[in-house]
Parts: structure tokens; sequence; C-alpha cells
């Protein structure tokens, strides 16, 4: 029967269509960066900000910054790096991915959810509002001229009909559907062949820095030399050791500022770096987890879990 075909065909293309988050998962903590940088965006009259960062390219960008940081010398600061690399490819396939999937899975499923089932159910439902009055006026018989009743169940055969051939030209169109779903299948045989090959070729750079590594003589500790500090008296001191050098004189207190309780290196076009200990002024709350505030003359956003505040924004 038609009607119970297209009954499953509504069910599992509707769940079909929860695919998407599944297969386009984004991170709540990018979720809330990037709806800033996008609002930042709107008001710099961009038309459109960043997409979503896939979770291997950030874990890629972080590994190149603390390898680099490690320097030189350090075997296992150049294997980050090389794993970086590696990560901000796979980051890169897995966009490849997401839009293949997108555009060959998950769009001609939404479409046929959003047209061809919502004319078959406005069909039945046409059809069922006619069946009813067909119904009603038949019992009536005798009390109704008969060419009314006939025009009545005309016109509800003429409605079964149109849903009929609606749910038919669907049901027999299924091959569209099943070469959808070879697509998707394909987009994942093609991604875990890249994703495998790029973890293939990082495997092998690894296992080189390893053999590299291993061939080179161990270098023996040599201890500098321990640093003479000189006590000598002092009224402010109290006694305590003299240290050379002054201290970071603080920033005035009459406007609102905050201190950096970490390092923040910027990241985005638009955002504050500073280091710990820097006094910032603070211009603009952008949301619950960004400000804005300027520092050495330069004027930027940055994470509120980064400062504390020690004068704070009027309300």
């Amino acid at each position: 029967d038609h009607r119970d075909s297209i009954s499953v065909t509504l069910s599992s293309k509707a769940d079909a269509v929860v695919l998407k988050p599944i297969f386009l998962p984004v991170p709540a903590a990018s979720r809330a960066k990037l709806s800033m940088i996008n609002t930042m965006s709107k008001i710099r009259g961009q038309e459109k900000g960043p997409g979503y960062p896939q979770a291997e390219t950030v874990l890629g960008e972080a590994m190149q910054k603390f390898g680099r940081e490690l320097g030189d010398d350090s075997n296992f600061g150049f294997a980050l790096i090389d794993a970086g690399e590696a990560m901000r490819e796979l980051g890169e396939v897995k966009d490849a991915l997401d839009m293949e999937v997108k555009q060959n899975f998950i769009d001609p499923l939404q479409n046929l959810h959003d047209k061809d089932l919502k004319e078959i159910q406005h069909h039945l439902k046409k059809m069922e509002g006619r069946r009813l009055d067909f119904d009603y006026k038949k019992k009536r018989q005798g009390k109704l001229q008969d060419d009314e009743i006939k025009q009545a169940l005309e016109k509800f055969d003429e409605s079964k009909e149109v849903a009929e051939q609606s749910m038919f030209n669907l049901l027999e169109s299924d091959i569209e559907q099943v070469s959808q779903l070879a697509a998707l299948v394909q987009a994942q045989v093609e991604y875990h062949r890249q994703a495998t090959e790029i973890l293939q070729q990082l495997s092998s750079k690894i296992e080189n820095r390893i053999r590299d590594a291993s061939s080179k003589p161990r270098r023996e500790y040599m201890p500098k030399p321990r640093m003479v500090m000189e006590f000598t008296p002092s009224e402010n001191q109290n006694g305590g050791i003299a240290h050379s050098g002054s201290a970071k004189s603080p920033a005035p207190m009459d406007q609102p500022c905050c201190r950096a309780l970490y390092d923040f290196d910027p990241e985005n076009e638009g955002e504050l770096g500073f280091k710990e200990g820097d006094i910032i002024t603070l211009t603009n709350q952008i949301d619950d987890n960004w400000y804005e505030g300027m520092l050495h003359g330069q004027s930027g956003f940055f994470p509120i879990n980064y400062v504390d505040i020690l004068v704070p924004l009027p309300h």
C-alpha cells in the first residue's frame, strides 16, 4: 500500500535530517568563540565570518605553537611540529568530507523532506477532507440531490488519484535516495583513505626522528655558575635582599581596567595579545565571554577568563 510506504519514508527522511549535527559536529567552545567573531564581522561590515574549525585543526595549531616554543634543540618539539602539520591536513580533509556529505546527502534529503513529502502530505490531507465530505453527504442521501452526492464522490476520486500518483512517483524514484546514500559511503571511504595516508606519512616521520635522536650522542649536564647575591641593609626592605631594576608601575585606577592572569596569544584578526601581569584598559564587554580593551595603544578583543577585573566597566 502506497500510504504505508510513504509513512515509513516520511519517518526515515525526517530522522535522516537529524544526521546533520552528527556529521557536522561543533564543539561548544568553538561555537561561543565563533559567535563573537561573527558578531564583530557584522559590526565591521563583513558579509560572513569564518567557518567552524575542525577539532583536528585546533589541535594541530596548538601542537605547532608549543613545538616552536620548545626550540631547535628539542626532538619532541620537531615531532610536535610534524604532528601539528598532519593534524592541520586532517582538518582540511574533514572539511572536504563535511562539504561532500552536506551537498550530496544532507541537502538532498532536506529537499525531499521540505518539498516532495510535504506535497504528498498536502494531497493526502485534501483527499481526507473530500472523503469526509462525501461520507457526510452520502449519509444524507434522500435529503440531498443525487448530483450533489455524485459531485462529492468525483472530487474524492480525483484527490485520491492525485495523492496515489504523487506517492507512486516518489516510491519509483527511490534510486535517487540510493544514489545519495552511495555518495555518503563514497565520501567516507575517500576521507578515511586520505586520513590513513596522512597518518602513515606522519608515522614514518616520527620513526625517522626516533632513529635520528637515538643515533646522537648523549650530552652531559654542565651546571651553570651559581649566582652571587649581596645582602645589604635597606630601610625600605627591612633587611631583605636588594634587587636591581625597577618594578613595573601600575596603571592608573581612575578608569575601567583589568590585570592579565595568563599570557594570551591572538589567533584571529581583532584579538588583543598580552602577557601575564599586564594592566589592560577596558572599553567594552562584547558578551559573556569576551571583553574589548586597549594595551600599549592597541585595541582588540580577549577572553574574560584570562583577566582579573580591577575597576569594572560602568553598567
